[in-house]
C-alpha cells in the first residue's frame, strides 16, 4: 500500500492533538507507522505534527483515520495536503544560475 519516501507523490502535514500524558508514546507510535516520515512535538495549538508521504491519495485516506487517529492518546487530527514544496536549497540554486558566467 505505502511506498518508501523516494517513491511518494502525495505529501501531507497532519496536525495532531493528543492527551498530554501520552504525547511521547503517541509520537513514537505515529513515527513507526509506514508512510510517516517525521513527527515533531510542538508548543502551540497542536501537540504533534506528522509529515506523511504516500504514493496516492487513497493511501492517505487509509493512513490518517485508519492508523494515526487510532493511536492511543490521539484526540484529533487535521490534515493538510501539500501542493508544492520549497526549500532553501532550491532558492540558492535559482539565485546561482548564471553566476559562473558573470566572473
Amino acid at each position: 500500500m505505502l511506498r518508501p519516501e523516494e517513491d511518494a507523490v502525495v505529501t501531507a502535514i497532519v496536525l495532531i492533538q493528543a492527551a498530554a500524558e501520552r504525547i511521547p508514546e503517541a509520537a513514537q507510535e505515529i513515527a513507526d507507522i509506514d508512510g510517516v516520515t517525521e513527527v515533531y512535538s510542538c508548543a502551540g495549538d497542536v501537540d504533534l505534527i506528522a509529515l506523511v508521504r504516500v504514493s496516492k491519495h487513497e493511501d492517505l485516506a487509509a493512513l490518517v483515520p485508519g492508523k494515526i487517529s487510532k493511536v492511543a492518546g490521539v484526540l484529533n487530527t487535521d490534515t493538510h495536503i501539500a501542493f508544492r514544496s520549497y526549500s532553501k536549497r532550491d532558492d540558492e540554486a535559482a539565485f546561482a544560475i548564471g553566476l559562473d558566467d558573470a566572473q
